[in-house]
């Protein structure tokens, strides 16, 4: 690893997570625990500021005229919406936010494991050791990123993490999102790499003056060519 690096900054799916786990596990036991769990915390004012974030998002997509959906103000017609999103995949905050308090649920209550690539755990420890400041960067919650990290197969790293960035700081493909980071930790973008497995947002990061290497993990979809630098373990680090 360059000298230069004092911040690693890594994504999670395709990067320390299989995306496997992400989509046959962590997606689907939110979508099935959904409706259950809004009808449970509905009046909380935790789960009232994400509608009000998701009122305003299917503003926004009613206008673009994507036709999502009717949205009233009942289970019923949250949940619809809430699923159609899924059904997009969309980096949604509201979406996302609320899926970090079902796993929250599922982590705590259910006995939910998250898993990481058998290389992330001696990579942190080592890269703690050594005084790296290792930080996450991903389109889940910060919530549901330190649940993730708090409940692995491996036991809980957060305690090797200085930090966490979800998309309340901006968009993974917007430049000005890794500027905010770099800012955010008062550090020049130049002393951080990013580890992401989407060459768009290596794009983004490398513009903001990130060095950025591509993680390739079996799973992981297929990126357009690039001149970054391929990683299919953090052992290369």
């Amino acid at each position: 690893m360059n000298s230069t690096i004092r911040n690693i900054l890594l994504d999670i799916e395709g990067t320390t997570t299989p995306i496997n786990f992400v989509y046959q596990v962590l997606f689907p036991f939110a979508r099935r625990s959904l409706r259950a769990y809004l009808i449970q915390h509905w009046s909380t004012d935790e789960v009232q500021t994400d509608l009000a974030l998701l009122r305003e998002e299917h503003a926004a997509d009613t206008q673009q005229g994507l036709n999502p959906p009717v949205l009233q103000t009942d289970v019923e017609s949250v949940t619809e919406y809430l699923y159609w999103l899924m059904d997009r995949d969309r980096k949604s905050t509201p979406l996302k936010s609320l899926q970090g308090k079902i796993w929250r649920q599922g982590y705590e209550s259910d006995g939910l494991l998250s898993q990481v690539f058998d290389d992330v755990p001696p990579a942190l420890q080592r890269w703690h050791q050594h005084g790296k400041q290792i930080y996450i960067y991903s389109s889940g919650s910060v919530l549901a990123q330190k649940l993730l990290f708090g409940h692995t197969v491996a036991g809980d790293l957060n305690p090797l993490l200085s930090g966490y960035f979800d998309t309340t700081i901006g968009a993974k493909t917007e430049t000005e999102s890794y500027r905010r980071i770099a800012a955010n930790i008062q550090q020049p973008p130049e002393t951080f790499l990013f580890v992401s497995d989407v060459v768009a947002e290596l794009n983004a990061a490398s513009t903001a003056g990130m060095q950025c290497a591509l993680s390739v993990r079996a799973g992981n979809h297929p990126q357009p060519a690039n001149a970054f630098q391929p990683i299919n373990s953090f052992d290369a680090l």
